[in-house]
């Protein structure tokens, strides 16, 4: 009997230690859990943090079409004025254009050197001033006819092509001009031939 109590007992003692040891293991289990869900809370509300910051942020893409409209909104309100003089100021450019409308802006483009490139934008209020301002072609400014046309949009990343001029300094004939010949001499080839003066000799010395 006695060793009937002994065994009893060490079957509770194993039971109590299991139970120990599975409610040890159970709060670990929690305890992990619990820092999963925290982990998983702080990432989405990094997430949302981030797709907060990107919502603000303007898509590149449409960030650039919307400054191409309003380019070529401005641009139908505007007109470009050829063959300004140098010494010509954007008020009297304005003071020429101002009873075509209202005027909002007056550029006269410069180079790198702050020198006057010839040329001019006016920018009206409305577009309905243009029409009006293109009647003012061939009007004289400082005894000049100026050329006023629709100023044109141009398009990002196209460049306009401008036909490059002959350098006469160089040794390349132009475009479109015959070449010479080819002459080569029969004891080297690929040596051009050249052709050289004969000396005159004086008889008088």
């Amino acid at each position: 009997m006695e060793g009937d109590d002994v065994d009893d007992v060490d079957m509770v003692a194993v039971d109590m230690v299991a139970a120990e040891t599975n409610e040890s293991e159970l709060d670990d289990m929690k305890k992990r859990l619990k820092e999963m869900e925290d982990e998983a809370a702080a990432l989405l509300e990094m997430q949302a943090k981030v797709e907060k910051e990107m919502g603000s942020v303007q898509d590149p893409s449409a960030s650039t079409a919307a400054s191409q409209a309003n380019r070529e909104e401005v641009d139908s309100r505007s007109v470009f004025v050829g063959n300004v003089d140098y010494l010509c100021t954007p008020e009297e450019v304005q003071q020429h254009f101002q009873a075509c409308g209202t005027i909002n802006r007056v550029t006269i483009r410069s180079d790198k050197y702050g020198q006057p490139k010839g040329y001019a934008y006016v920018e009206f209020l409305e577009s309905v001033a243009v029409q009006e301002a293109l009647l003012l072609n061939e009007s004289e400014l400082h005894g000049r006819q100026l050329k006023v046309t629709v100023k044109r949009t141009n398009l990002p990343g196209m460049k306009q092509f401008r036909a490059r001029r002959p350098n006469p300094y160089m040794g390349f004939p132009p475009r479109g001009a015959p070449m010479p010949p080819y002459l080569f001499s029969p004891y080297g080839y690929g040596k051009v031939l050249r052709y050289r003066m004969p000396m005159r000799y004086s008889p008088y010395g």
